[in-house]
């Protein structure tokens, strides 16, 4: 039972950290991360993220503990959305000398 509590709370929290940085790394957009702020590293973590997250949901045992894994999900998945909303990677403004990305529209 805790292993789907934990594991559970684990993937929300991966999941929900991965899926924005995935994002901006298909769309080519700047994005503040650990591995750099462009879109590959981006894209790279954010696919890690996700990839992680299906694999602690995998240990969860949703299909056999629905409440006990889904709810903690689901408690994590809102606990990293208000980090991002709030003073997470938005709340950090982007260094004045960095390169601006190419949007092919130049």
């Amino acid at each position: 039972m805790w292993q789907a509590i934990v594991f559970g709370f684990l993937g929300g929290v991966l999941a929900a950290n991965g899926y924005p940085h995935f994002t901006r790394g298909i769309t080519k957009k700047r994005y503040p991360g650990a591995f750099g702020n462009g879109p590959v590293p981006n894209l790279i973590a954010g696919w890690a993220l996700l990839v992680i997250a299906a694999v602690l949901f995998y240990f969860a045992h949703v299909g056999l503990h629905p409440a006990w894994s889904l709810g903690p999900a689901a408690v994590g998945v809102l606990l990293m959305g208000l980090f991002h909303a709030g003073p997470g990677a938005f709340g950090r403004p982007e260094p004045p000398h960095a390169p601006q990305p190419r949007t092919g529209r130049e």
